[in-house]
């Protein structure tokens, strides 16, 4: 047994056996000294600023939540009418549809739904009808 530390009962397929008990609390500030920042671009999406975003037709806004090696994490707000403007993705673009619905390259769209454009496809299609929220991670 080991001074100081607190055995509990836990079970596996093969039965009991004795595990140290984890105080979470503790395991959690021991884990938060050794974090370091360098490298990391973390957003508070209350502190970011909202910043024009500009499509083919309508409005809508965006914030970016953050960014690193030329990628950003940005929210966008769509109103009603909004479309992108067609564009080739020379690099990767990630969307997640948070709120509302859109029509994606002939595919209707809403809260939940995602896409993954490969670089080098061609984006031809992208509209709201209704609004939408959506966060959308892309290479500049």
């Amino acid at each position: 047994m080991v001074p100081g530390v607190k055995l509990v009962q836990a079970r596996r397929a093969t039965g009991l056996f004795a595990a140290p008990a984890l105080d979470r609390k503790d395991d959690h500030m021991d884990q938060t000294q050794d974090i370091s920042l360098e490298g990391w671009n973390i957003v508070r999406a209350d502190e970011a600023g909202w910043v024009p975003w500009t499509g083919s037709a309508g409005e809508a806004r965006a914030k970016v939540l953050g960014a690193a090696d030329g990628y950003m994490v940005t929210l966008v707000e769509a109103q009603p009418g909004y479309a992108g403007s067609p564009h080739e993705h020379a690099h990767a673009e990630f969307n997640y549809v948070v709120e509302g619905t859109l029509r994606n390259q002939g595919r209707q769209m809403s809260a939940g739904d995602g896409y993954a454009a490969a670089a080098g496809s061609t984006h031809t299609d992208f509209e709201t009808d209704t609004g939408a929220t959506y966060i959308v991670i892309f290479r500049i």
